[in-house]
């Protein structure tokens, strides 16, 4: 018999989009696979192919300062301000990487500012603020070379290895040299030709002979600090770029100066391009420049210089990679594309093309919205002037390396530049190929997205508005099915948009189907007082509404024709924040205690900063539900679409979703009034949030659908989940989260009645193992069902039986079975003795069960149950205890508090049956003496109807008589 359990909305996070990178250090693998990125006091790996996180490296609780990975990406090293560097050993397992500590050592009295790790992966160098370089071996740990020489902060780092015979010998000395000093001289020759190159903020680079462990040369001719160093064995020249803006090419074999190039740009960070004649330079303007080493001459065009939120922090290159991976001050990571210097270049060349943008972080999330015709790219507006697409399709793996990798989940695809100023607000039209942002630069801007042809381009810029645009709508009725408008939405862009500004002003701009006109406003209304915060327009195609919400309270009804207010929503306490239309086939909701009902108009959801979600009527403007829950300002709403069964009938009831500055996600039943479920996976306010919209279906995709839905039968229970999406939920909050909520009811329905019906018929088995006496599946199966009562009842009937000759519960079967239970049963017979024992009707059998226990099981076994990892077989059993009773509290508890808890009130049974030893003692004594008294003492007394010991007759007692 299928038991159906009661149905109750639940939303699972099925995907998370984090940050993975807030500025710092950056390290790559040779291979180019692994990337570690600082994140905070933290270190993430990643995939640089698929974008998987592959480990987590917590911090010692201060922010990372520098991070080396070896090139055989083996292990981490980390330095932190908290002087201390750890080494981690990294080992790759199925669920990504494990990192191990291998040790942790103060390398310097000061913090490590920068360090680099050579290519045979066994050797790392250390730069403090202390002026100090330290050479490490990777492995042991211990330091091989102190070198000091500088006056501050260590600011750059290299290893290389040079010929050395090709440099020039100091004249030699005409002391005579001792034996020691030719035999060290002579030994390991193979590493006469180790350097260490190091440059310092007063812009000396000195280099080390890690043979002879001293300084061979000093070159002073940067004026400010030294940010790069590379070395060139091909060309035998050493490359030092400072923040002087140019960059010194010195000869490897007399460490003079061989050229110098002005940059004439701040830089930080240069390097050779294996195998070429050319390195490249990044600074403060942005800019990826190529130059010549053999020239001198820059080989890039002219660029144009970016933002200073986009300066180049960091370039990583490494020989067998064919890109160049970039490292911005806005925490985005770029790879260039290498193939235009492959060959011989006569002339200039273009920029390196991007290969792929990667977000370390999307900051603070203002605003989203789904966007393609297939409705798998993620439009953001992050507290930036730009727009990032993202992909939301599962790439595939590609074998030509991470550059060559198709989009993943979360893969950035586009930047939509064109704003001054912090992008505020976004919408998007029924298409998904239009989009409409505003902006603190007073302008609103119309977006064509093309993502088929990788086509994203600015269609029309509106200007008019006097003060920062707070909200932007489009049109979200769709044309009729078959029309051109329905056909080629990239042909026909929407015909109006409707502005929300700061300056307390409406407007509306009629949309030229030609792009680079700039229209004017058709009409300007004074909309509110204050603020407006949001702007939505209705489904409807033959007489279209809008909703403006403002900071004054109210929330008015516009028609979009004549641009006339036709009814204003007052009741919210605070400023209204976030309103939202009814889509079309919304039920009416039924009336209200108030009297209250919606009509064929529709309804209109609103969020306010006073805490509440309402629902209101388009037909008379009342206010028909109230929502209260949250703890913070509600700051987005949005209504969930309803679901249907065959023949357009209605699925499930009325929802709407809410998020707010409190962290949390909620979703409300319309039609009850209540709180369906609360979805928590933010830290911080939520600013965003939005349904996932059906993509759009060709007339034969949507004759095909209804063909199918006419096919199922009204009676049909068990497979009205066939043939419908699951619905789909997106939240952007402030703590730089993305967070994908899938719709679990039915799943979580179905497990409900499937553990239900389970139940049943195990508790059915239960019954009849215990009827047939067989212990061992009794005892085991009421462990797993968590039945006390009925285990408590089995072991009664055992200890107060017949009793088994050598048996210590009184049954040799019984005893057999508690020698052969698993940890995990034996830790929960343990609580339930714990539990009888407290109980002076139940302590007896308690008493026998555990001294069987004690008398099976060594001690060294019962003390690390705890320790041992659980081992269950079948996870429902253990699902069902969970929901018959509340043990996630009892989860933390150790096998020393039970045993405490059984001391305790075994110590009080004890005490008990001492005190009743004592009064048994004390009332036999007693008897012993009324016995002897009754005994010798007269005919007269009597002791239980016995005179002078013998059986006699009642005798009647009469006052007065002698």
């Amino acid at each position: 018999m299928a038991l159906r359990a009661d149905t109750k909305t639940t939303f699972e996070p099925s995907r998370v989009i984090q940050p993975i990178y807030t500025g710092g250090s950056v390290a790559l693998s040779e291979d180019g696979k692994i990337l570690a990125t600082c994140l905070g006091e933290e270190v993430l790996l990643t995939n640089l192919e698929t974008g998987e996180h592959l480990a987590r490296i917590e911090g010692d609780g201060e922010p990372i300062t520098t991070i080396c990975l070896t090139p055989d990406a083996a292990y981490l090293i980390a330095c932190s301000r908290s002087l201390s560097m750890r080494i981690y050993a990294l080992q790759t397992s199925e669920d990504g990487i494990e990192a191990t500590l291998a040790r942790t050592v103060k390398p310097h009295t000061t913090p490590v500012v920068t360090s680099a790790i050579d290519q045979t992966s066994t050797l790392l160098a250390t730069g403090g603020a202390d002026g100090v370089v330290k050479v490490w071996d990777v492995r042991g740990g211990y330091t091989t070379h102190t070198f000091h020489g500088h006056s501050g902060v260590i600011s750059a780092l290299h290893f290389f290895q040079v010929d050395p015979g090709s440099e020039e010998k100091p004249a030699k000395s005409k002391k005579r040299k001792s034996r020691d000093t030719e035999q060290l001289e002579n030994e390991n020759e193979a590493t006469a030709g180790f350097r260490l190159a190091s440059g310092g903020e007063d812009g000396k680079v000195r280099v080390w002979d890690l043979h002879k462990r001293k300084s061979i040369a000093t070159l002073d001719s940067h004026a400010s600090v030294v940010r790069a160093l590379d070395y060139s064995a091909d060309l035998k020249v050493l490359l030092s770029a400072s923040r002087d803006k140019t960059a010194l090419l010195w000869d490897a074999r007399t460490w003079q100066v061989q050229s110098t190039i002005p940059v004439l740009e701040v830089v930080e960070s240069a390097g050779f391009i294996s195998g070429t004649p050319f390195f490249y330079t990044g600074g403060e303007t942005s800019r990826l420049r190529i130059w010549s080493a053999e020239s001198a001459s820059e080989v890039t065009k002219e660029q144009a210089p970016g933002a200073e939120t986009e300066a180049i922090v960091a370039v990583i290159s490494n020989a067998d990679l064919d890109f160049l991976l970039t490292v911005h001050a806005d925490q985005t990571l770029l790879l260039h594309s290498l193939d235009p210097l492959q060959g011989s270049i006569s002339t200039t060349i273009p920029p390196l093309p991007v290969l792929r943008r990667i977000s370390g972080t999307h900051d603070e999330v203002i605003d989203l919205a789904y966007v393609g015709s297939e409705r798998n790219i993620l439009a953001l507006a992050t507290n930036l002037e730009d727009i990032r697409l993202i992909s939301l399709d599962s790439g595939t793996h590609s074998r030509e390396g991470a550059a060559a990798a198709s989009p993943y989940f979360g893969a950035d695809l586009a930047v939509l530049k064109g704003h001054s100023e912090i992008i505020i607000t976004l919408d998007t039209d029924w298409s998904g190929h239009w989009l409409a942002t505003g902006a603190k630069d007073n302008t609103a801007k119309l977006w064509r997205l093309d993502p088929s042809n990788d086509s994203y381009e600015c269609h029309t810029t509106f200007t008019g508005h006097a003060e920062s645009i707070g909200a932007v709508a489009l049109p979200n009725a769709a044309p009729p099915m078959g029309t051109k408008e329905y056909n080629n939405p990239l042909d026909y862009p929407p015909k109006f948009l409707v502005t929300g500004s700061q300056d307390k002003t409406v407007k509306r701009w009629d949309i030229n189907a030609q792009s680079g006109k700039a229209p004017k406003a058709a009409y300007t209304r004074k909309a509110h007082d204050k603020d407006i915060n949001a702007i939505e327009t209705s489904y409807s195609s033959q007489s279209p509404l809008f909703a403006s919400a403002s900071q004054d309270r109210t929330v008015k009804i516009w028609d979009v024709e004549t641009g006339e207010a036709i009814g204003v929503l007052r009741g919210h306490k605070r400023g209204v924040w976030s309103v939202a239309f009814s889509p079309p086939g919304t039920p009416a909701l039924t009336t209200t205690e108030s009297g209250g009902a919606s009509s064929a108009k529709g309804m209109v959801v609103t969020g306010s900063g006073d805490k509440t979600v309402r629902i209101w009527n388009l037909s008379d403007y009342s206010c028909l539900r109230t929502f209260e829950g949250h703890v913070n300002s509600v700051l987005k709403v949005v209504w969930l679409p309803t679901q249907r069964q065959a023949k357009g009938k209605v699925k499930g009831a009325v929802q709407v979703a809410s998020a707010a500055g409190d962290g949390l996600v909620k979703v409300w039943d319309v039609q009850d009034g209540e709180c369906a479920a609360t979805l928590d996976n933010h830290i911080d306010r939520v600013w965003a949030l939005a349904v996932k919209p059906a993509p759009i279906l060709t007339a034969e995709e949507q004759k095909r659908d209804q063909g199918q839905d006419a096919e199922m039968v009204d009676g049909e229970e068990d497979g009205e989940e066939a043939g419908h999406s699951s619905l789909e939920l997106v939240s952007g909050s402030a703590d730089s989260t993305l967070t994908f909520w899938t719709d679990t009811t039915a799943t979580t329905a179905m497990q409900a009645t499937t553990q239900a019906t389970a139940r049943i018929e195990q508790d059915q088995e239960l019954q009849n193992h215990i009827r047939a006496a067989n212990y061992r599946e009794a005892i085991v199966l009421a462990l797993q069902l968590n039945h006390p009562k009925r285990l408590l009842d089995l072991f009664s009937a055992v200890v107060d039986g017949p009793r088994d000759p050598g048996s210590f519960t009184g049954k040799q079967d019984v005893d057999d079975v508690l020698a052969s239970l698993s940890d995990s049963q034996v830790w929960n017979l343990l609580r339930r003795l714990r539990d009888w024992n407290a109980n002076a009707r139940t302590h007896n059998v308690a008493q026998h069960i555990l001294h069987a226990i004690l008398r099976l099981h060594p001690k060294e076994r019962i003390l690390n149950l705890r320790k041992r990892r659980r081992n269950v077989d079948v996870e429902l059993t253990d699902a069902m205890a969970e929901l018959s009773t509340n043990d996630r509290a009892k989860s933390k508890e150790s096998v020393k508090d039970v045993v405490d808890a059984l001391k305790a009130y075994t110590e009080r049974h004890y005490a008990r049956l001492e005190k009743t030893a004592e009064e048994r003692f004390v009332l036999l004594w007693a008897l012993q003496q009324m016995d002897d008294v009754a005994g010798g003492g007269g005919e007269g007394l009597l002791l239980n109807g016995a005179v002078n010991g013998h059986k006699e007759d009642d005798v009647m007692m009469l006052d007065g008589v002698s």
